[in-house]
């Protein structure tokens, strides 16, 4: 087995795969790359959806001629552990076997009772194996399907309904917390203005992912400053995917929708027979998301103000981050991102970079919060008072364009500070 930097290596590539996979699907994303005796990638591949091939056979079919000679040296790196059953596609762990992989290195266990049991079919076959390699990282990006399956086995193991789960444990959609800042942290300028920040690479490529999304989610602050459309379009104005598969909006907040705002007229309502956006109330995020997941949304992007953000990121509840940073510089109190409850220096919140990409002059860094071991700081539970509070900190109240003066306002008040 390949040294245990080299696989560390090798799983953070295999996450970033396995990302670009339907979050919505009934299949797990799942990411697969191969390596050569010095931990040098040969191949890769990734699942793209319920019928099509698995990570693992999408790698294997990738790898170069001169290396089918010689799979004993080869160690395939997945995110999953090899699926051990036949669906509509045969078992992965065969697969690797009957290629003649020499070693599997892989981070989550298969929860499935059918599918479950990879790993030793692998070892029974000759391949050395290890588990556990990025485990937290791989369960961040499975979260909200693993809540699915521990859902599904409970229903159907017991005869009478389950209890009904807390908001807080309840199965949620993948969230996907994405916003464009500055070098110094600005998503806009001391009046309010932010178009635009990036680059059009960069706007671009928000909306090919908002395309993947089943859901978009903004604050009642945003919809009343930006009247966005929340549409996945080109630059041109087309749609970039069908009505159908448009994302739905969803509006978290207590005012109402202006009745000309454009999101009323937004394509998948219609096409999913919606009369309105989603509404949600903010006031307890975590059962807001359960709400979604009730409705059959399985992933969200979430591109609220600063207030939003932070709450979700106080919370624990973004799965992943998307980072539109800009070589550019404002200054002043257009904080990207809102108060996430760390007082001191040691609560500091260190992300997992999965993923970076050039856009243009702009760049894209994608990432995952680590799972602690302890709860996530309670937003709620920040004690600073707002006159102790820096000016930069001090939250705007959107109505009146003064500091607030409360510490907490509300997160769907906040505007969002660049609408792409």
């Amino acid at each position: 087995m390949l040294q245990r930097d080299l696989l560390d290596d090798a799983m953070r590539r295999a996450l970033a795969l396995a990302g670009r996979g339907p979050a919505d699907d009934p299949n797990p994303q799942v990411g697969c790359v191969i390596l050569d005796p010095e931990g040098r990638i040969v191949a890769e591949g990734w699942h793209r959806g319920a019928g099509s091939r698995h990570a693992e056979v999408d790698a294997l079919g990738r790898v170069p001629e001169a290396w089918r000679s010689r799979p004993g040296e080869l160690t395939a790196v997945v995110t999953l552990e090899p699926c051990n059953h036949v669906g509509r596609t045969g078992p992965c762990a065969l697969a690797l076997a009957e290629f003649g992989i020499g070693s599997v290195a892989f981070a989550l266990d298969d929860p499935g009772d059918a599918s479950a049991g990879g790993a030793e079919s692998l070892r029974a076959a000759g391949a050395d194996v290890l588990g556990g390699v990025l485990e937290s990282e791989a369960r961040a990006l499975l979260g909200p399907w693993l809540a699915r399956q521990r859902a599904g086995a409970a229903a159907a193991s017991s005869a009478t309904a389950p209890p009904a789960a807390s908001p807080a444990a309840a199965p949620r959609p993948r969230v996907i917390a994405k916003w464009a800042q500055t070098l110094d942290g600005r998503a806009a300028a001391a009046n309010g203005t932010s178009r635009w920040i990036t680059g059009a690479e960069a706007r671009a490529d928000v909306h090919r992912r908002r395309a993947e999304a089943d859901a978009i989610l903004v604050g009642t602050g945003t919809l009343l400053a930006d009247d966005p459309a929340l549409t996945a379009r080109a630059h041109d104005g087309e749609l970039l995917v069908d009505p159908e598969r448009q994302p739905v909006p969803v509006v978290v907040g207590r005012r109402p929708i202006p009745s000309g705002a454009r999101v009323l007229r937004h394509p998948a309502l219609a096409a999913r027979g919606l009369e309105a956006p989603i509404r949600l109330r903010g006031d307890d995020l975590a059962a807001d998301l359960a709400e979604l997941a009730r409705h059959g949304i399985r992933s969200v992007f979430v591109e609220g103000g600063p207030g939003i953000i932070g709450s979700l990121l106080a919370r624990g509840l973004a799965d992943e981050v998307l980072v539109y940073l800009a070589p550019a510089l404002l200054g002043g109190p257009g904080l990207a991102i809102g108060d996430i409850g760390i007082d001191d220096i040691s609560g500091i919140r260190r992300l997992d970079i999965t993923e970076t990409l050039p856009l243009g002059r702009d760049l894209l860094l994608r990432g995952r919060l680590p799972a602690s071991s302890s709860d996530p700081p309670r937003y709620a539970e920040r004690k600073r008072p707002a006159d102790r509070m820096r000016p930069a900190e001090r939250p705007r109240d959107p109505d009146h364009g003064h500091p607030a003066d409360r510490p907490h306002p509300d997160p769907a008040l906040i505007p969002a500070t660049e609408e792409h």
